[in-house]
């Protein structure tokens, strides 16, 4: 499973951004994209040098193995011959030389934990340790679940269940305010269920084995109690709720915790520009996943026979959608605003996808907290292409459930007027809410354009983002390509507006 946009990860015009810290990027040579890269693995080629054989390393034979032309990694207690992938790597030799001979688990998961090695570097593997180079990261030891929580004020959560003749309900204590439903992923596949609730920065899991078909409903409570309502197939007492899998009952950190998947299908999509379209997702009918407000998720397809992965930040159906009744339920449907690059390889095929085919969904990532919304008073959005992606949700929040908002500017950086995304909804949206207003900048205009002009720059941002008071509470959220991003922040701090007040979309 790759992370793929059209050459490296992230393209270096890619506006699809995740909430996380950047790294370089480096230009690929020619013939060493991912595709040449799934070809070379395809291609019958011993990669490793050992003729498909597989062995156990030690450590002290990994670390001989440091060398541009003999590099070996271990990820998860896998090693890996990464020489051959060294001109393929969108992030350069250096960043894998940083592991060279060694564990680099950890490295990896800081930069794309969610991509599947076992995939890709599947030709490349040497073998496995002979011993663990490390204590495994991931699910706590209850103790240490206590402890470490008890640091941060909430004590481990725990549930519990009850039944009738025709609903089981499954209780789970939090012990946590503020719990809503998007903090809720339930799904049932292949007589598996898996419930997720997300405590802070860690994932309380209840997973188990149920034949049963189930049926389920998911309430949650003020006081932080989650209760989710399976409904019997048959009339009959449970002895019990089913047979616990792995990481059943546990805290884990989020940030070691995988991800998950489900099969989406694609139920329409739509142009909205001459290179972006409006997709369509239903989840399954087994499944319960709301994303969160300035969070995204991976959608993987197969292509080549590799699995491939990329992020996107669902949206909502239009931009006035909190104003109006939706099209389809909610709760049901996932939305994305994609752009479509016919030189890639993972959004030409998606947009050959039909209607009825389907997508893999992950659940939802991302750091960005509807907290920084309380009592705020100025709210300046600066998006740049598909970068406007994550602040359509941030809009029609903010516009419908902070009442202290006195201010809401989004100022919308693209190169034609023919590549604004929801320009006529944008322009409506200002006109129904006195609040809001919209600034379009574009940095290819016809001669007719008699809006702004150029790029980010001091002389744009300084004249847009004025407060309402002196004092007034702001939130800065930018997000598009990285040299956009990067450019914008270092003028925002230079215009005065301190961390806490800006959130970037970067990847």
């Amino acid at each position: 499973m790759l992370n793929v946009p059209s050459q490296s990860f992230p393209a270096a015009s890619s506006q699809q951004r995740v909430a996380s810290g950047g790294r370089s990027k480096v230009p690929l040579k020619p013939g060493r994209s991912l595709m040449d890269w799934i070809r070379l693995t395809k291609s019958g080629k011993d990669l490793t040098g050992l003729k498909g054989r597989l062995f156990e390393i030690t450590e002290e034979e990994l670390k001989k193995h440091n060398k541009k032309d003999d590099c070996w990694i271990c990820i998860r207690g896998l090693v890996y011959n990464v020489s051959p992938y060294m001109e393929y790597h969108p992030g350069g030799e250096d960043e894998l030389m940083r592991a060279a001979g060694s564990d680099g688990t950890d490295l990896f998961d800081q930069v794309h934990r969610w991509v599947n090695y076992e995939s890709m570097l599947k030709e490349c593997l040497v073998g496995k340790m002979a011993v663990k180079l490390a204590a495994p990261q991931g699910m706590l030891p209850k103790s240490q679940v206590t402890d470490t929580l008890a640091k941060e004020g909430p004590v481990s959560p725990s549930y519990d269940w009850f039944q009738t003749d025709s609903i089981v309900t499954i209780i789970i204590y939090t012990k946590q305010k503020g719990m809503n439903l998007d903090s809720v992923i339930v799904d049932y596949q292949d007589v598996s269920f898996r419930a997720e609730t997300i405590i802070k920065d860690y994932s309380y899991l209840i997973h188990m084995v149920n034949p049963m078909e189930l049926i389920f409903s998911v309430r949650v409570a003020n006081v932080g109690k989650v209760e989710i309502d399976l409904k019997k197939k048959e009339h009959t007492s449970w002895k019990h709720l089913g047979r616990a899998l792995e990481n059943h009952n546990s805290l884990t950190p989020r940030k070691d915790t995988g991800l998950y998947y489900r099969k989406c299908q694609l139920i329409s999509k739509q142009d909205v520009t001459h290179d972006t379209k409006l997709f369509c997702l239903m989840l399954p009918p087994s499944s319960h996943l709301q994303v969160p407000i300035g969070q995204h998720v991976y959608l993987k397809l197969t292509i080549a026979g590799t699995e491939i992965v990329k992020p996107y930040t669902p949206v909502s159906h239009s931009l006035l959608s909190e104003l109006m009744a939706p099209l389809l339920p909610n709760n049901k449907y996932i939305y994305f605003l994609i752009k479509i690059y016919p030189a890639g390889l993972f959004t030409p095929e998606l947009d050959h996808l039909q209607i009825g085919d389907f997508v893999s969904v992950s659940s939802p990532e991302g750091n960005f907290k509807i907290s920084q919304f309380q009592e705020l008073e100025d709210l300046f959005l600066l998006a740049a292409g598909t970068g406007f992606t994550p602040m359509v949700k941030i809009l029609n929040y903010a516009l419908t459930n902070v009442p202290s908002l006195r201010k809401v500017k989004l100022m919308f950086f693209n190169k034609t007027e023919d590549d604004i995304i929801w320009r006529s909804q944008l322009e409506n949206l200002a006109f129904k809410d006195k609040r809001y207003e919209v600034e379009f900048v574009l940095s290819a205009p016809t001669s007719e354009w008699s809006g702004k002009q150029g790029h980010i720059s001091p002389a744009l941002l300084s004249e847009f983002l004025k407060r309402s008071l002196d004092k007034s509470k702001v939130l800065i959220c930018i997000c598009g390509p990285t040299p956009f991003t990067e450019q914008g922040i270092r003028l925002l701090h230079d215009l005065s507006f301190s961390k806490d007040e800006i959130y970037s979309f970067t990847a």
